[in-house]
């Protein structure tokens, strides 16, 4: 999905930092299944966390391009519709006005060869394609996200990272440049660095 043109600017401004958002336990409340997270299945279980659109918000007003980058992968494994996936982006966008992108690869993983696998995190494909398309600084941009593939994506585009740790029974990969509890204590971070 690209960003709603702003009528006032035609030209884009370039340059500018962003803030990267995995989606599902970063915005939005995940699935937790034996300690494992999955993305809700449908859109009556697509819910925020509290504070989300308030941090969003503060987070532009600082001056950053919101960017969500989410991996899709049950889509490319045929287990969700890409539809409800679209639906569930519309309704993020009406509750978080300030996101400007959404970069989403629906490559299945698993081995299964995919032409989109550049974007899946951790590789940083989504990271490099929105910041082609608005002009933005990565060396003073951050990537927040919830599991190992967020950070180690952050870390691969240049970005420091916040992880947000909900105690997973999956181990990270790269340490993380803070650590925090909620999607509101990393935005604090940020606004604070």
């Amino acid at each position: 999905m690209s960003p709603t043109p702003h009528t006032s600017d035609p030209t884009p401004r370039k340059n500018r930092p962003a803030v990267f958002l995995d989606r599902d336990g970063t915005l939005n409340l995940q699935v937790v299944r034996a300690g494992k997270p999955y993305p809700p299945a449908t859109l009556a279980e697509f819910a925020l966390f509290p504070g989300v659109p308030d941090a969003c918000a503060r987070l532009a007003a600082a001056g950053y391009v919101l960017v969500v980058a989410t991996n899709q992968p049950d889509v490319g494994r045929g287990d969700q519709s890409q539809a409800v996936v679209e639906t569930m982006h519309a309704k993020l966008r009406q509750l978080v006005p300030s996101l400007e992108r959404i970069e989403v690869c629906y490559a299945p993983g698993q081995g299964v060869a995919h032409p989109g696998d550049y974007r899946r995190k951790p590789a940083p494909g989504m990271i490099t394609d929105a910041a082609e398309a608005l002009g933005l600084d990565l060396a003073r941009s951050w990537m927040v996200g919830d599991r190992w593939r967020d950070i180690d994506c952050g870390q691969r585009a240049g970005l420091r990272t916040v992880f947000i740790d909900f105690g997973y029974d999956e181990a990270l990969r790269a340490p993380p440049d803070f650590t925090v509890k909620t999607f509101t204590e990393a935005a604090a971070v940020i606004l604070r660095a």
